[in-house]
Parts: C-alpha cells; structure tokens; sequence
C-alpha cells in the first residue's frame, strides 16, 4: 500500500513515515500543499495523509486541488483544529476523515487501515499466487503449513511481485516504488532484498521463484 504523507513538521513527518513504514506501507513524504498535489496528480496512491495547515499551500487547499483533477484516493486530514466548522470545511473539501493532533500512534494506524478499507477499489487483506499467500494483515508469507514473516523493504517488494505476478519490473522501477523518487539509498538495497526473499522462498519449499530478466529486471514465476 502506498501512502503520500503531507506535514510540514520535519520531525513528525520523519515519526510517522517510520511509524507507517515498520506497519508495511510505504511512504512519500512532502513537506507543503503544493507538493501534495504535485505528487497526488503523478502516481497513483493508495491513501493520503495531509496536514491541515502547510505553508505554499494549505492541505484544504490541496485536496480541493487533487480532488478537482477527479482524483478519488482517499485522504486522512490532520490538524490542530478541532472546531465543528473546521471539521465539516474538511469533509466538505474531500477528506474522508478527521485526525486532530496530538494523536496517539495506535489511533493513527486504526484510522488508516480504516480509510483503506474504503477505498473504491477493494484490495483484499490476503494476495495468493500459485502456492504463496501474503497476509497483509500480519506481514506473513505463508506456502502450505510453512511461514515467513516479512518485515520493511522486503514485505513491500513481496507484496509489488504478487500483486503483480508474472509482471518484470526494472531495478528502477522497484526502487522508485519503494524507496521513493528522493531516496539516498544505493541501488544495490534491491538485490539484497530479492535475495532475502528468493532464500524464504526456499525456506518455505515454494514451487515459485523471483525470476531475472537479464537486462531487462525480476519477476515472480511460477519454477519451469
């Protein structure tokens, strides 16, 4: 699942998209409206998390922005504003919920699995292909009585490969994806994840593999 998180708090933007990453999302962070809307208008993502108040542009403004270019991903508003009036402009605007700060952690995560339960488009808890079945639920990869559980980066790529079975992705691809477009780590984080999961694989006696493409990138195929 993927998530653009809008605060311009540098330290709580840096404590939610931790919190929401180690939970198995992955995580655009900006820093103001404008991105917000810059980003919500180029990728297509699965929830939005937007402060209410966020200099260039306010979140409200951002969501009436994203919203009027007939994107429908549903948006968790943030703010220190908690007057009924505020509360309805938000609603009114497009958000889907409401989320006034401080918020405990736990709080948080409940409202965003709420938000995307209700996304228009229903994605199950569970993704099976061929003898694999990932529960996005616990982070578990199971292959009959066997199970792994998949933590960070690894649990987000196992998850692109089976929503995606048969599909080649390029490095790149997988790197933009799950790291995002400003990440500072080196290229080689996707071959030490695609070893990590090709050795559960193994463990877990599967009959399918993570297959390169020589020059062109990996896909998850059923063994020849």
């Amino acid at each position: 699942m993927r998530i653009l998180f809008a605060e311009d708090d540098r330290d709580l933007n840096r404590a939610v998209k931790t919190l929401l990453e180690r939970s198995g999302y992955q995580v655009d962070p900006v820093f103001n409206g404008a991105d917000a809307a810059s980003y919500a208008a180029a990728e297509a993502y699965d929830g939005m998390i937007l402060d209410w108040m966020m200099p260039e542009m306010d979140g409200i403004d951002a969501l009436r922005q994203i919203r009027g270019r007939g994107i429908s991903a549903p948006c968790l508003m943030l703010t220190a504003r908690d007057a009924v009036e505020d509360r309805v402009m938000g609603l009114d605007a497009g958000a889907d919920d409401y989320l006034p700060k401080p918020f405990d952690a736990s709080e948080l995560l409940a409202r965003v699995r709420a938000m995307l339960r209700r996304r228009e488009a229903y994605v199950p808890d569970q993704i099976t292909f061929e003898d694999l079945t990932l529960d996005k639920g616990k982070n578990e990869l199971r292959c009959g009585e066997k199970a792994a559980q998949l933590t960070g980066k690894s649990y987000q790529m196992m998850e692109i490969l089976m929503e995606n079975p048969r599909i080649i992705f390029s490095v790149q691809q997988l790197m933009d994806r799950i790291w995002g477009w400003d990440a500072e780590a080196e290229i080689n984080v996707v071959w030490v994840n695609i070893s990590q999961l090709r050795k559960r694989l193994n463990e877990l006696g599967s009959q399918t593999e993570i297959r390169m493409h020589r020059g062109t990138g990996y896909s998850l195929e059923k063994k020849a």
